[in-house]
C-alpha cells in the first residue's frame, strides 16, 4: 500500500486551510510528510468541501507551480489533486506523476489534458454533479451498485477515448462527496472488495471527514476536526486491510507507524517466540519501501 500525504494550498479547507499557502510552508509540510512515510505528495490547491471558494485556474496553477518544482527535484512523486484541464496540462508539463480528479474526468478537455501522458490518474465517484461535495440527502440502499456501475462506465468510456484501463486508480468517494448521512461512508468501506472485484485499485480518502466527526459527537455537534485523527486512523486500517492500495491522508506518521506495527504482529508468526500458523502470509501482506526522507531544512 502506498500513502499518499494531504498538502492543501490552500485558504479555506475544511482541516488545515490557510496552514501551508505561502510557498514555504507548503514545501516544508511536504518534506516533512515524506520523511512521516508519505511515498506520494497530493498537492491541492482548490478546497472541494461544500463552502469553499471559487479558485481560477491561473491561481491554481501560481500556487502550485513552486511546490511542484521542488519536489520534483527532491525526487518526491508529486500527485496535483484538479478537475480544471488547463491546470493539469501546466502540472504535467512540470512532470508530475499523477492526476487525481474528484470529477473522474468527466469534463472532455480533461480527458484530452492526460491522455498522452503516462501518468496514473484517480478517478473519483461522487453524488455531486459538480467538483464540490454537497450536504445531500442519499439513500444508503443500492449505494455500492451504483458507485459499481458509475465506474465500469467511466473505465469504458475513459479506454474508448484512448486511456489505457492499467493507468486508472478508483476511489470510491468519502464523506459529503457520498452525502450528509455517515452510513454511506460506512455502507462503502464495508464493501470496498465490491469495488476492488473491478480490477483496478482503490484509492481511499477519510482523513478527518464530516462523516467521523459525526460519528465521534452528534449531529448537531460533530466531533470537531482536531479530534477526529483516532477515527482517521480506525478507518484507514480498515481500508487497508481490506484492499486498499493507496490510502489519502493528512496524518501521515500515524498511518505509517500503525502499518509498521500491524504487519509486525503479523511476522512475529515466524518468530521464535510464537508457534507458526498455517495460512498465514510470510511478509505480513506484502512488503513497502520506506520513501526517501527529505529533511526540511533542505532548500
Amino acid at each position: 500500500m502506498e500513502i499518499l500525504g494531504i498538502v492543501n494550498i490552500t485558504r479555506d479547507s475544511f482541516s488545515d486551510g490557510g496552514r501551508y499557502l505561502r510557498v514555504d510552508q507548503a514545501i516544508a509540510h511536504a518534506r516533512q510528510l515524506v520523511c512521516d512515510g508519505a511515498a506520494i505528495i497530493d498537492l491541492g490547491a482548490e478546497s472541494t468541501h461544500p463552502d469553499a471558494e471559487d479558485v481560477p485556474a491561473e491561481e491554481e496553477i501560481t500556487r502550485l507551480t513552486p511546490v511542484v518544482r521542488a519536489l520534483l527535484a527532491d525526487g518526491v512523486q508529486v500527485s496535483v489533486d484538479t478537475h480544471k484541464p488547463l491546470v493539469m496540462r501546466a502540472m504535467l508539463e512540470l512532470g508530475v506523476h499523477m492526476i487525481n480528479d474528484v470529477t473522474a474526468l468527466r469534463d472532455p478537455e480533461a480527458v484530452a489534458a492526460v491522455r498522452d501522458w503516462p501518468v496514473r490518474v484517480v478517478l473519483m465517484h461522487s453524488t455531486s454533479p459538480g467538483p464540490r461535495a454537497q450536504r445531500a440527502e442519499v439513500e444508503p440502499v443500492g449505494l455500492v451498485e451504483r458507485i459499481v456501475t458509475y465506474f465500469r462506465t467511466r473505465i469504458a468510456e475513459l479506454e474508448a477515448a484512448g486511456i489505457a484501463r492499467q493507468r486508472l486508480i478508483l476511489d470510491p468517494g468519502m464523506g459529503f462527496f457520498l452525502g450528509r448521512d455517515p452510513r454511506l461512508s460506512l455502507t462503502v468501506l464495508l464493501n470496498l472488495d465490491r469495488i476492488a472485484a473491478l480490477g483496478l485499485p482503490v484509492c481511499v480518502s477519510t482523513s478527518r471527514k464530516s462523516f467521523i466527526g459525526t460519528l465521534l459527537g452528534t449531529p448537531d455537534a460533530p466531533a470537531p476536526v482536531d479530534r477526529r485523527g483516532s477515527g482517521t486512523l480506525a478507518t484507514e486500517l480498515w481500508a487497508y486491510l481490506h484492499g486498499a492500495q493507496y490510502v489519502r491522508t493528512h496524518d501521515v506518521r500515524a498511518l505509517h507507524d500503525a502499518i509498521r506495527l500491524w504487519r509486525a504482529i503479523e511476522q512475529a508468526d515466524h518468530a521464535d517466540c510464537a508457534p507458526p500458523r498455517p495460512g498465514r502470509p510470510a511478509d505480513g501482506g506484502g512488503g513497502r519501501q520506506t520513501p526517501t526522507c527529505i529533511p526540511e531544512e533542505r532548500s
